[in-house]
């Protein structure tokens, strides 16, 4: 069983029942709805097309809602681009007209750029594909002059080498978004541009102030956020590494021990990690592949990551199943390489816990990892302690039962976690057991006479009251 998740934007080329059912049918496990596009009645038309194909295939999937945040842009060329050429001079400035840029210059969608940078500062427009030194600020006036030239289209995002853009992570449509990611009960939402620990507080009290329950997601992408990564992790849910910005703020070269650290950090914080950003970029137009994509995603699955993601490839794409069947082929490769090592981990051996399901969940691991155990039972209510499992290399798959349905489509981005419905109806310990495996003998998920340890707790509906742990031989069919 595949133990790294997917995660798939949808948009125009899945907008419809079938192909839906396809990217499911490939094996999807979280969908991204993506706020910088589209309006809220299309996106909740793609939220109920989801869940109705997952009920229809008997699927747990998870929806995380991709807040815009404050990206700061340039505005409209006359002409739709311009062609900007080494040494010359460009201006930005946001008192231009919004629709009438030339190559001369262009207005800017944010008004206080002028007091974020000074003379001898770089900017990187266009992922960074055009490079500006800025020589003189005059009020709101950056007069630059072109390092890097090529063809700049509109609405191409600005960033500052090193860092230091003052725009807040939460806008107002971002406000919005996050009521519209309550009201439709989304499982993660995830915050761009953070830059401290108070831009995910504040994004997760706007969600919990509307009637939300999702988890947050700290999007790393800025320089000021790799300063600041540990208080991060720990006031986040999840963290992913948007490959994207982060690349041009702190320079390609750093990038990938960049990538590394901040999915350790993650895991050493019992948080989950999620690496994005041109993952298989060539299967938009093409079939297959390239040989540095699959190395790519290879890597990102054996630093750990839980969960690599999809963007334009599944959101704009010719192919969109097709690449998700593919990353889902290289992901097993991946983890087939790490397998055997996998299951002496020394995670966590010298810690202290706080909580009595943390102590059951890295018990039952420890004690998974060195017995012939087939599966791992998780009776959870939250999911807390299949998280904690997951936080351990392993390759024995652990099942998450769960009655609610947010916690089941929740934990789908938990590494080595599956979802299974299970409503526990009696208070007698053995009849749970039997109940339990019935319930995954008929999915196939275990086999008599497997070993397998199961967690629980003596009080049903208790959120973190996991208190016991039982092994066990599976007897039934």
């Amino acid at each position: 069983m595949r133990r790294t998740k997917i995660i798939a934007t949808l948009g125009p080329a899945t907008d419809d029942a079938e192909s839906i059912d396809q990217l499911l049918q490939a094996g999807v496990d979280v969908v991204r709805i993506n706020f910088s596009h589209g309006d809220h009645a299309s996106h909740e038309k793609r939220i109920k097309m989801v869940r109705a194909s997952a009920a229809k295939h008997g699927r747990y999937v998870g929806i995380l809602g991709d807040l815009q945040g404050p990206k700061i842009r340039i505005e409209k060329f006359r002409d739709g681009s311009v062609t900007l050429k080494e040494g010359q001079e460009f201006v930005l400035d946001p008192a231009l007209d919004a629709d009438a840029g030339t190559d001369r210059g262009v207005s800017v969608a944010y008004e206080n750029l002028a007091a974020d940078v000074s003379p001898g500062d770089v900017l990187l427009l266009g992922d960074g594909h055009i490079v500006l030194s800025v020589g003189a600020v005059a009020g709101s006036r950056i007069a630059c002059t072109v390092q890097v030239g090529g063809e700049l289209g509109s609405n191409k995002g600005i960033n500052r080498q090193g860092g230091g853009l003052s725009a807040p992570a939460l806008t107002d449509k971002d406000r919005d978004d996050l009521a519209f990611a309550a009201r439709h009960q989304v499982e993660w939402v995830a915050v761009s541009f953070v830059r401290t620990a108070a831009d995910v507080e504040e994004a997760r009290h706007c969600l919990h102030a509307a009637g939300g329950a999702g988890r947050v997601i700290a999007k790393i992408e800025r320089s000021e956020a790799v300063s600041t990564l540990g208080a991060i992790v720990d006031a986040a849910d999840a963290v992913m590494v948007a490959r994207g910005d982060l690349a041009v703020e702190t320079g390609y070269a750093g990038l990938t021990g960049l990538q590394k650290r901040i999915i350790r950090e993650t895991r050493h914080r019992h948080k989950v990690s999620i690496t994005a950003t041109q993952m298989m970029e060539s299967m938009i137009n093409n079939q297959v592949p390239t040989r540095a994509e699959v190395s790519d995603v290879a890597n990102a699955v054996m630093d750990g990551t839980d969960a690599v993601m999809l963007s334009a490839e599944t959101a704009v794409g010719r192919f969109p199943a097709k690449a998700i069947a593919t990353m889902s082929e290289i992901c097993e490769g991946a983890e087939a390489y790490h397998r055997t090592a996998a299951r002496m981990s020394r995670h966590r051996m010298d810690d202290r816990f706080g909580r009595v399901d943390e102590a059951i969940a890295m018990a039952s691991m420890y004690t998974a990892n060195h017995l012939d155990v087939e599966a791992i039972i998780a009776l959870t209510e939250s999911g807390s302690t299949a998280l904690w499992m997951s936080r351990i290399r392993s390759d024995i798959p652990i099942f998450a039962l769960a009655r609610d349905p947010q916690t089941l489509c929740r934990v789908s981005l938990y590494r080595g976690v599956y979802p299974v419905e299970f409503d526990n109806l009696s208070t007698d310990p053995q009849s749970v057991y039997q109940d339990v495996f019935r319930e995954l003998l008929d999915m196939q998920l275990v086999h008599p006479g497997d070993l397998v340890i199961v967690t629980k707790g003596d009080l049903e509906g208790v959120s973190g009251g996991t208190n016991g742990l039982k092994i066990l031989r599976v007897t039934g069919q």
